[in-house]
């Protein structure tokens, strides 16, 4: 029979890994709330698998050693999976961002052999893949010299395919936007470390040469973190680095009554007080049923020398919802269903994982990707 994968919910962000993972050879069930509906809902999609009502109890007597769990649960439920996980003897996977509660299951979960995968989505995800080949690829290059000075961007959004007056569309609930709102920015910008309490007052003009248009952006909650995460050595001269959010031009006009609120509910029991906000925004900003969304994940990596362009790479996927899914849906779920056959191959040591950073298991993803007719544009010298 193989390895069982359990996939935990079953959002709208989940159907295509779902339909993916059930034409596998592994056993597939999938958890979710609502059984009846979400097992109707899949059989609509043209998915045929075993479907069952969550509930920690029910799981937990369901899981067998070996077995992977892939969850696409709230990110605040990750630890108590990945807890259980660990006392069962089963792998773990999500798209979420490695948390201080998940990291700190590292020993245990290399003690054990257990394999947790996270950062496996579109973003945190295949902008990691993205971002960990570029650097490889000019690390092996004939560019290399200490005096090279380097400029890292990275940017992603989700939006409507027709830009609407507010320059967007929700895909999931509105709270989790508004409150990655309430963080602090920290990038680099002219080999300076920047600050910005408001992410949106950094909010500039950025254009995507590969997609030949012009956004706004702005940097997305901490970025320093990642020049070690993505191999920048410390001696390299870093004049820009930023992991930013995409968005149409004319996103931060069309924002402004939502920034006032948001500075406004600043302070404690923040998410509360931005509750009706986001219920108002869901009201008026859903998707239409069939509506087509539009991805756009751009990576640049730039080394210049003497003020001229020494090497330069990029990495470009610019999607759109079709008879397939939305295009967010598919570059969040696809991808983690790719971690989640990883896993069983055998891709990952024991411990914590962030998607993956050894370059042949990256191209084998990124081809895997293609192959299910996402355009992955790679340029490189």
């Amino acid at each position: 029979m193989g390895t069982t994968i359990h996939w935990l919910g079953a959002g709208l962000s989940s159907t295509p890994g779902i339909r993916r993972l059930a034409d596998g050879e592994n056993p597939l069930i999938v958890w979710n709330l609502n059984r009846d509906g979400t097992r109707a809902s899949l059989l609509a999609a043209g998915v045929d698998t075993d479907v069952r009502e969550f509930g920690f109890e029910a799981l937990r007597g369901t899981i067998a050693g070996g077995d992977i769990v892939v969850s696409m649960l709230p990110a605040t439920l990750h630890v108590r999976i990945a807890e259980m996980c660990l006392e069962l003897r089963a792998d773990f996977v999500s798209s979420s961002y490695v948390t201080p509660g998940i990291a700190a299951l590292e020993r245990e979960a290399e003690s054990l052999g257990l394999r947790f995968v996270n950062e496996s989505g579109l973003d945190p995800g295949i902008d990691h893949l993205f971002s960990h080949l570029l650097v490889d690829e000019y690390r092996e290059s004939a560019a290399v010299h200490p005096e090279n000075r380097f400029h890292f961007r990275s940017y992603c959004g989700g939006f409507p395919a027709t830009v609407n007056d507010f320059r967007y569309k929700f895909s999931w609930s509105p709270l989790g936007t508004l409150l990655a709102l309430t963080s602090p920015a920290r990038w680099i910008e002219g080999g300076a470390r920047c600050e910005a309490p408001h992410p949106w007052d950094a909010t500039r003009q950025v254009r995507i040469g590969a997609a030949d248009e012009t956004f706004q952006a702005y940097p997305n909650r901490d970025s320093l973190p990642f020049l070690g995460q993505y191999g920048f050595d410390p001696g390299w001269h870093i004049e820009e680095f930023v992991r930013g959010t995409l968005r149409p031009d004319g996103w931060a006009q069309a924002w402004q009554p939502v920034f006032a609120q948001i500075a406004a509910a600043d302070g404690k029991d923040i998410a509360a007080r931005l509750e009706p906000l986001a219920d108002d925004l869901a009201r008026r900003y859903g998707y239409e049923p069939g509506e087509p969304d539009r991805v756009v994940l751009s990576i640049e990596l730039e080394v210049t020398r003497d003020d001229r362009t020494a090497w330069f790479g990029s990495c470009l996927i610019d999607s759109c919802g079709d008879g397939r899914g939305q295009a967010m849906a598919r570059l969040v779920s696809l991808p983690v269903s790719i971690a989640a056959q990883s896993v069983i191959a055998g891709d990952f040591e024991p411990g914590v994982h962030a998607a993956t950073t050894d370059p042949p298991v990256i191209r084998k993803w990124l081809d895997r990707l293609s192959t299910m007719g996402e355009d992955v544009v790679l340029t490189l010298p």
